[in-house]
């Protein structure tokens, strides 16, 4: 698995309660760009439109040696699954304080472009706090060999 781009800022701002693997719909260039490890998830989130899932706000650099069809950097790109995971999803983003986030993007074994996805909720400040904290002590238990 070749990891191109991660949303870190996601596991702090959110509880990943479940994740799904999707495929995403692109142009050749972006693919050469994503190659590049030229992506970033840094403001993206995931919506539910009229039955098709969007990733909405991923930014991916225009490909420098691309001279016809170069896409938007920040366009809605379509993700992939079946009609079930759809579904599923829609069902569980319906109840309140739950989104989609886009939590990583690579090529799979095959070479294919995969985006996974988390089914999240939002963490209150003080959850935050918690967290930190939690960090804290671990990487002071680390560094004390315990």
């Amino acid at each position: 698995m070749n990891v191109i781009a991660e949303n870190r800022r996601a596991r702090y701002d959110y509880f990943i309660e479940d994740t799904l693997e999707t495929g995403i719909v692109l142009v050749g260039s972006e693919v050469k760009s994503l190659r590049d490890h030229q992506a970033s998830l840094a403001e993206a989130y995931c919506m539910i439109k009229n039955g098709e899932a969007f990733v909405v706000g991923m930014h991916i650099v225009p490909y420098k040696q691309a001279t016809i069809d170069i896409p938007e950097p920040a366009r809605r790109r379509k993700l992939l699954m079946h009609r079930q995971e759809l579904r599923k999803l829609f069902g569980k983003t319906q109840r309140r304080g739950y989104t989609l986030v886009p939590l990583k993007l690579y090529f799979n074994d095959r070479g294919i472009a995969k985006l996974l996805i988390g089914i999240c909720r939002g963490k209150k400040t003080i959850d935050k706090r918690d967290t930190l904290k939690r960090r804290a002590m671990d990487r002071e238990v680390r560094r004390m060999g315990i």
